[in-house]
């Protein structure tokens, strides 16, 4: 404590003591950020489904936000429990870890903190992640065969959802990961992607069922060829 002076001390302390008494209020109220309420009754239905997916789908976010206010809150109330046990026994001001004076104007921005800037846990990034991502991991999950050793051709759960997305979603065209994006229509997974061919000339060049006839089908696929210069107009004539 050798950085602060007594009436600094009193200040933090006075500080420490109305912050801990909002805290414990808070958590302490019948709503408790919201987790007393069901789902059901902020709907006014009788169930918990409702016809609009979106809407549950907000009111998950919004519980899930609630849980991490509380769990935020109840963190911060045992930091200031510890900097007034700290105040007691006369630590208070040193560093936890390497037992060095915290300077005053720290201590007076953050009158909770026991630690140096240094060895300040708060600023290390955690490393746990939900237990969801490994399942969903890569994309698609344990279901997309991009990837797969050999090769895999055959539907997957790319394919899947590219057919449920061809139907809409909420999605605009500024999210497409897809370039010059025109229209709703090119907005979905690798849209652009061969669909039952390999080399592009393949979509629009055809022959009759001998095999004897050759001609083009003049498709979007034929027309972006020639504009970037890749085939001939002569080709129509064989």
């Amino acid at each position: 404590m050798r950085n602060l002076t007594n009436a600094q001390l009193r200040d933090i302390r006075s500080r420490l003591i109305v912050e801990k008494a909002a805290a414990e209020q808070r958590l302490a109220s019948r709503e408790h950020y919201g987790l007393d309420a069901s789902l059901r009754d902020e709907s006014g239905d009788l169930s918990a489904y409702d016809n609009h997916p979106a809407d549950a789908a907000t009111e998950t976010y919004e519980r899930g936000k609630d849980l991490a206010l509380h769990e935020q809150e109840e963190l911060h109330l045992n930091r200031i429990d510890a900097a007034l046990g700290a105040m007691e026994d006369g630590s208070y001001g040193n560093c936890l870890t390497c037992g060095q004076p915290i300077p005053a104007a720290r201590l007076l921005a953050l009158p909770d903190t026991l630690y140096c800037v240094e060895h300040s846990p708060r600023q290390e990034v955690s490393e746990h992640r939900p237990i969801e991502e490994e399942f969903l991991q890569p994309p698609f999950g344990r279901t997309s065969m991009d990837d797969h050793e050999g090769g895999y051709n055959g539907f997957d759960g790319e394919d899947a959802w590219q057919i449920v997305e061809s139907w809409g979603n909420s999605d605009s065209p500024a999210m497409s990961e897809n370039r010059d994006v025109a229209s709703y229509d090119d907005i979905g997974i690798e849209q652009d992607e061969a669909d039952g061919y390999v080399e592009t000339f393949e979509s629009f060049v055809a022959t009759d069922i001998t095999g004897n006839h050759r001609y083009v089908v003049r498709n979007d696929a034929y027309d972006k060829y020639l504009e970037q210069d890749e085939g001939d107009h002569l080709l129509e004539k064989e």
